[in-house]
């Protein structure tokens, strides 16, 4: 029983993180603190990862372990950002470090916690 809230809390965990770094990644290249003025096309980041975000609403094990490789680009590319940026833009990088950091460990415990050597069925 404690597996299947741990299962349940990663899942949701990881929906939420997901959903904000997408909002976060949108909005930050659209409206805050775009690199041009009146929006970047670096907010279709943000875009690339809508097709994680549906395996992961379905609570798909397969896109939980990619999307834990896959995030890591976010986080990277916050890193860079945060380190050579200034103002706002240095602060929303280090969002997208946080939320990239979030998805990766909540992508990794939903994968380890739903492993089938378990022999316990899957639900999100």
């Amino acid at each position: 029983m404690k597996d299947q809230r741990l299962i349940t809390l990663s899942h949701w965990l990881s929906v939420a993180s997901l959903v904000a770094l997408i909002a976060l990644c949108i909005s930050w290249e659209l409206w805050l603190a775009p690199m041009k003025e009146g929006g970047s096309w670096l907010a279709l980041k943000g875009v690339l990862l809508l097709p994680m975000l549906m395996g992961v609403l379905k609570g798909r094990r397969y896109t939980y372990q990619w999307g834990s490789m896959y995030i890591l680009l976010w986080f990277v590319e916050g890193v860079m950002r945060a380190w050579g940026d200034h103002g706002l833009s240095q602060i929303l990088a280090g969002a997208e470090v946080a939320l990239a950091s979030l998805c990766f460990a909540s992508f990794v415990a939903f994968a380890w916690y739903t492993r089938p050597s378990l022999g316990k069925p899957v639900q999100a």
